[in-house]
């Protein structure tokens, strides 16, 4: 089962957050039959998600993530709750490409340079926050640790990985790592963290050695005394319903609503983009709710 652990140094100078992400990525490769550089774009994009909603501090409040940067994979989505349970889509899941000279997956180059990263939070008090930058690279961390530095000016340290067999991208290894300094950090705790992740290794090859997140946290902070505030599981896991999408056939026209139903079959299906459910609903059960709810508002 997947684990995350959030820690600060004793001082309260640095923040961590770590995450083995490695089922719920595999549970999305099989869900959406993504190709490896698509399951890696998406695990990636999948274990910020979740670190960044552990980080929300209030239930029922999510993060989205929507990158695209012009490349063949499309926009790639991902959302998270406060307790980084998370879902999310590719658009084009069968996209391959070349290997990088380096012999890695290009995500860069299937996610494209030219676009933005979106950051929305939605706390469930009306506006939500959105912010977004431009993308640097389209690796997805890197633009991350950007996104922090401009939009919310914390300094930040995001690394990701999703370690995934060329050919089989059903089989998986994924986490990630978010490290933050906080107001009042001094600049040697500041030094001594830069050069911590100049030599800090890649996530997935720090997996792959069969460290913990509590470990990868310890390489991360060497040198200093640290607290786990919280440790919790996560999971993929989405909230869609059939209530949810009749919510949803109610925000269409009547005419268009009526209309949905396949002329031969008489029915109608609707397919959650995020974990692949599909609903189905006779003509008369839409005529039915079109009937009971003529007069109904809804708001998202």
């Amino acid at each position: 089962m997947d684990r995350m652990i959030r820690c600060i140094t004793n001082d309260g100078g640095i923040m961590t957050a770590a995450v083995d992400s490695t089922y719920l990525v595999a549970a999305a490769q099989q869900i959406h039959g993504t190709s490896p550089v698509a399951t890696a774009a998406l695990g990636r994009l999948l274990s910020a998600s979740s670190l960044m909603g552990s980080m929300l501090k209030k239930d029922g409040a999510t993060v989205t993530l929507k990158v695209n940067g012009g490349g063949p994979l499309g926009t790639v989505t991902a959302i998270a709750d406060a307790n980084g349970n998370c879902r999310g889509f590719v658009e084009h899941p069968e996209i391959t490409l070349p290997l990088r000279q380096d012999g890695k997956l290009d995500v860069g180059g299937a996610v494209g340079h030219n676009g933005l990263l979106g950051v929305i939070r939605d706390y469930g008090e009306g506006q939500p926050y959105i912010g977004q930058v431009e993308l640097q690279s389209g690796e997805i961390a890197e633009d991350l640790t950007y996104y922090y530095g401009v939009s919310e000016q914390i300094p930040t340290i995001c690394a990701l990985g999703v370690l995934v067999d060329k050919t089989d991208a059903s089989h998986v290894l994924a986490g990630g790592m978010l490290i933050q300094v906080l107001p009042g950090a001094s600049e040697e705790e500041i030094t001594r963290l830069e050069q911590n992740a100049a030599s800090l290794p890649p996530v997935t090859t720090m997996l792959a050695q069969g460290l913990t997140i509590e470990e990868m946290c310890q390489k991360a902070l060497k040198g200093f005394e640290m607290e786990i505030l919280d440790e919790f599981q996560v999971h993929y896991a989405c909230p869609c319903s059939r209530e949810r999408v009749q919510r949803a056939f109610l925000t269409l026209p009547k005419d268009e609503l009526l209309s949905l139903p396949d002329e031969t079959t008489g029915l109608a299906e609707a397919k959650c983009q995020y974990c692949g459910r599909t609903y189905t609903f006779t003509k008369e059960e839409l005529e039915l709710l079109a009937k009971k709810y003529k007069n109904f508002s809804f708001t998202c």
